[in-house]
């Protein structure tokens, strides 16, 4: 297989990395689990194992097979000395092809193949007097050609190393059509040359078959363990376990969890048990791609670590920005600074706590409120409200991305500080609601509609996608779609996640 082709590299990766390989030994059992997970159904196992077949085709034709030369006796005209030079394989049809997987690996079976083959001949012997000599050309076609391959996926301290076990190419007959030559030259081909042709052509096969799985084996072994997303926070992709092999469905997970930017891992922070990913026998999907709470909770607690969650709410009405209006409310307020200019400053006081429930997902933010006034050139803290806020997520999918929006259930509020004197939090409550009804939420949901791209290489699109919140684990079930022309790409198995960063002061 030529995988220095973009397009076989990422087939071939779609199926033995992100459609999973199975590795020697299925059984090994293990306390650490990841929380990102991809489960494969047998209907995204044919998929992968179609469009493997195609690019490995395409990308193997034409194929240069060696020169052959041989001395052959041929009744009447006496010895002979025949070449076959340029034998180029320049098509390739499987026309029936099968997966399956079992203990010690995923077999891969492509059977009735034929191949077309262009050639040159020559000849030339000695009378008594002269040599003879002519050529030309020939076309040969390849019957009932099977390829048959073993391979396995084994977990190398947190990385993937392909193990290629056992393979075969299997030609079963060859149909050669001579242009030109002395009438004898057809048979005397076939005697001399059909058991070459098909052993050259059964060799060329092969070669590259273990080519593509040393390529690809170096291209796994090379894989980061982290993914750096952006100057904050990075992502843990260590394969956990050996992939887990069902009668329905194959699975593979990474540990899944954001680190933060002094790379101590936020895993740390909670407690491993064994999570059971796979959800459903008999998967309709091609894929299902499961992401744990934990996931979302450990880039919030990176975030919040590195102090990136506390902004200014920019978009608010003049009003608001304003002592004025705010006179009816904290009188005091517009009393001790008429008419200055205000802003409203919300800080996260510690990581939001996200929950997924069946059907649901819920956060709860600790935050607090700062009311801000100019005097004097410059901006000084005079109040600040405590807020506890509930809220409830829906998840959407744009494309490949996994977004998704939040909207206010529910709010306390209480004075934290004041130093304009007691604040009427009756009438704030009211405020508070509008504020966060208003702007607050808003703000976030025009960060979460960016959303982060899925585990998927670059050229497949998600189809039909249907998102579902069970066990505390959003799992994205899909279809897929491969678009030749993305392929071009330079790639890495995960693209960045989180492509927004939430403000942060000044």
């Amino acid at each position: 297989m030529e995988i220095s082709s973009k397009s076989m590299e990422n087939a071939i990766r779609f199926i033995f990395f992100s459609f999973l390989l199975i590795p020697a030994n299925t059984q090994l059992e293990s306390n650490q689990k990841g929380y990102i997970s991809a489960v494969i159904s047998t209907k995204g196992l044919d998929f992968a194992k179609d469009l493997l077949i195609e690019k490995a085709v395409s990308s193997i034709i034409p194929l240069q097979l060696s020169d052959i030369e041989k001395s052959a006796k041929i009744p009447v005209v006496g010895k002979v000395r025949m070449g076959l030079s340029d034998i180029v394989i320049y098509s390739v049809d499987f026309p029936f092809s099968s997966i399956a997987t079992g203990d010690s690996g995923i077999v891969l079976v492509a059977s009735g193949a034929t191949a077309n083959l262009n050639m040159k001949w020559k000849y030339s012997y000695k009378t008594w007097i002269v040599t003879i000599s002519d050529q030309g050309t020939a076309t040969v076609e390849v019957l009932g050609m099977v390829v048959w391959l073993k391979a396995a996926v084994i977990n190398e301290e947190g990385t993937l190393k392909l193990l290629l076990s056992e393979y075969e190419c299997h030609v079963k007959d060859i149909s050669i059509n001579v242009d030109g030559g002395a009438s004898w030259l057809y048979q005397g081909i076939i005697d001399a040359f059909r058991g070459k042709i098909m052993s050259e052509v059964e060799d060329a096969i092969i070669k590259k078959i273990k080519e593509g799985i040393i390529k690809l084996d170096s291209l796994l072994q090379s894989l980061p363990k982290q993914l750096q997303v952006n100057s904050v926070v990075a992502l843990n992709v260590t394969f956990m376990d050996d992939p887990l092999l069902t009668n329905s469905s194959v699975e593979l997970e990474i540990n899944g969890l954001f680190n933060g930017a002094d790379e101590i891992s936020v895993s740390n922070y909670y407690s491993k048990r064994a999570q059971n990913f796979l959800s459903c026998n008999g998967l309709a999907k091609m894929v299902e791609i499961s992401l744990h709470e934990k996931v979302f909770q450990s880039a919030a607690s990176v975030y919040f670590h590195a102090d990136h969650m506390h902004w200014t709410l920019n978009k608010i009405p003049e009003s608001l920005t304003n002592t004025a209006g705010w006179r009816y409310i904290i009188p005091q307020l517009y009393e001790q600074y008429p008419n200055d200019d205000m802003k409203l400053h919300v800080t996260v006081t510690s990581p939001p706590v996200i929950r997924i429930a069946d059907h649901d997902v819920d956060t709860t933010i600790y935050a607090d409120l700062t009311f801000e006034v100019l005097d004097s050139s410059e901006f000084v803290s005079i109040a600040c409200i405590s807020l506890v806020i509930s809220a409830s997520c829906s998840a959407e999918i744009h494309r490949n991305n996994l977004t998704g929006s939040i909207k206010l259930t529910n709010f306390t509020s209480s004075l934290a500080w004041s130093n304009i004197g007691n604040l009427n939090m009756h009438l704030l409550q009211a405020a508070m609601s509008t504020v966060l009804e208003n702007f607050f939420m808003p703000d976030l949901n025009l960060h979460l509609r960016n959303g982060f791209p899925l585990p998927l290489p670059h050229g497949f699109t998600l189809q039909n996608a249907e998102i579902v919140q069970l066990n505390s684990k959003v799992m994205v079930r899909s279809d897929l779609s491969y678009t030749e022309d993305m392929i071009s790409r330079p790639e890495t198995l995960f693209l960045s996640l989180f492509s927004w960063t939430p403000y942060k002061s000044g």
